[in-house]
């Protein structure tokens, strides 16, 4: 068992932790957030990595076959869309930043209202 993909998983996590943590611009964060969100790509594919294992496909299967979970890839999948949709979120707040001429300042958003 490697533990090379547990150590990068953390090793990109706290990059993005401290580039969010630091952050004075929205599209950095947005940036900072998605490397940490790949943190979580890597740590999930190394759970469900199986070494000499195939597809989850059950079908005339006469002998036991070593599979791989299909739970971990749903899951992955999910914080793929999920991830997308937070990005989105957050450069949409951005555009609307920029447009009201506030900057680019995380701690203006408190000042945005309606």
């Amino acid at each position: 068992m490697s533990y090379l993909p547990y150590v990068a998983a953390v090793w990109l996590f706290v990059i993005g932790f401290y580039g969010v943590a630091t952050s004075r611009n929205v599209v950095h964060l947005t940036l900072c957030l998605s490397v940490m969100q790949s943190s979580t790509y890597v740590l999930l594919l190394a759970i469900g990595y199986r070494t000499g294992a195939t597809a989850p496909i059950f079908t005339n299967l006469k002998t036991p076959v070593r599979t791989v979970d299909p739970i971990v890839q749903a899951l992955t999948l999910t914080d793929v869309v999920v991830s997308v949709v937070v990005a989105a979120l957050i450069l949409a707040i951005a555009v609307n930043l920029h447009r009201r001429g506030r900057g680019s300042d995380p701690d203006l958003l408190r000042e945005v209202r309606g």
